[in-house]
């Protein structure tokens, strides 16, 4: 029988987090990742300004600044057929006014290291957590599987699961949540990327095609918008279809029209909105997706799973040096990110209904450069209302700071 003090499912950003702040903190932690390495494509790659400062005060951000990455620092519109800036994050507060497009593998690979570092850190690859372990009432730990099938049990004080929007744990627990509707999935794939090609973000709505280009040098990491549950469909017509409606709004895609050769190099991202109603049972916490599901406006959710770490690290890390965590510890944890999950929720379903929605309905008209929709040109005219979505998307509410006893110089 094995036994740890904290049992880390998931070796995602928030588990990795929060492994490596637990073990900077003297506790003993074991994370657990199903798979072999961290290198999936299409993830969420983008770095926020609070995470580069959680980096930071770590002491790794002359790590991380080896690491291949473009900056974000605006968010271009074609209005008219020309490009034209609607937003930036130089306004924001703070030392990072920057959003850093770096491959989410590269991210949790230096996680990993700085982890391995720390003597009371364990990362255990190819081995996912099956189920949960009870004993006298609460979670006492998990059942795994290795990638060879071999199965085993680990005992723990604290077994958070990390695992992901569908998280095993989460469902063997049975916790309640609420779920909100979305109007779209998401289509991810690549494109090449020329030298002459704007730099940033840039968001392109046709008349059927809703779709937001990501700078990642060499290439442009694409996401295009579909309807709810409308994938089946939509794969039936021919690929090409895609790379057609995105060039009648950006002609200098044009020489890139054949770019996609079949289905096979578009991924479907199902996109999702929930929240648990308690995040928490005796001797189990959720945190990042496997609480609350987030939908990829704004590519928040990851920075936010991270900002979950490290709360739960300041406030649990104590109790679990002391061999003490109660319930009342975990929903410190819930009560100290709830707003922040909340917040953020709502903007998402604001985006939703007032947004995303439209423009995948094709209402939305860019096209009429003197008059575009009628939120934009308040959007673009009204500085404090400019400076809203940049903020909430580079800082956020009630963002966190590394605790002492993880801080290096």
């Amino acid at each position: 029988m094995e036994r740890t003090t904290c049992l880390v499912a998931g070796g995602g950003p928030a588990g990795m987090v929060l492994g490596l702040l637990l073990a900077r903190g003297g506790v003993e932690v074991t994370v657990l990742e199903k798979h072999g390495d961290f290198l999936r494509d299409f993830r969420g790659d983008t770095v926020h300004p609070t995470t580069l400062e959680l980096l930071d005060e770590l002491g790794l951000m002359d790590e991380f600044a080896k690491l291949p990455q473009r900056r974000l620092r605006s968010v271009q519109l074609p209005i008219g057929g020309a490009m034209r800036t609607v937003a930036t994050f130089d306004r924001i507060p703070g030392r990072y006014t920057y959003i850093a497009m770096v491959p989410q593998w590269d991210l949790l690979d230096l996680l990993a290291r700085a982890g391995d570092a720390e003597p009371t850190f364990r990362l255990r690859m190819n081995t996912e957590a099956t189920d949960l372990l009870r004993a006298d009432g609460r979670v006492a730990g998990v059942r795994y599987r290795t990638k060879d099938g071999a199965e085993g049990e680990i005992r723990a004080d604290l077994t958070v699961a990390c695992d992901g929007r569908d998280s095993t744990l989460r469902r063997a627990v049975g916790l309640g949540s609420r779920r909100w509707a979305t109007p779209f999935d998401v289509w991810w794939f690549r494109l090449p990327r020329n030298d002459t090609d704007p730099a940033g973000a840039v968001p392109v709505l046709a008349a059927d095609r809703v779709a937001v280009l990501l700078d990642r040098g060499d290439y442009w990491q694409a996401a295009t918008l579909i309807g709810k549950g409308a994938d089946a469909a939509l794969r039936a017509g021919p690929v090409g279809e895609i790379m057609d409606s995105m060039v009648e709004v950006v002609p200098w895609l044009a020489d890139r029209r054949d770019a996609l050769t079949g289905w096979d190099e578009v991924k479907l991202l199902d996109v999702q909105l929930d929240r648990l109603d308690r995040w928490y049972t005796d001797g189990l916490l959720c945190i990042g997706d496997a609480a609350h599901a987030m939908s990829p406006v704004g590519g928040v959710g990851i920075n936010l799973a991270v900002q979950d770490a490290v709360a739960a690290a300041r406030i649990l890390a104590p109790s679990l040096r002391a061999g003490g965590v109660t319930t009342a510890d975990l929903r410190r944890v819930q009560r100290r990110r709830i707003l922040p999950t909340a917040v953020t929720q709502a903007m998402q379903r604001f985006a939703h209904a007032n947004v995303i929605g439209p423009a995948v309905r094709g209402r939305v008209n860019l096209s009429n450069a003197e008059r575009p929709p009628l939120a934009l040109r308040v959007f673009r005219r009204i500085p404090i209302v400019r400076s809203i979505p940049p903020f909430l998307v580079g800082r956020g509410v009630l963002p966190e700071h590394a605790p002492e006893f993880a801080r290096r110089a």
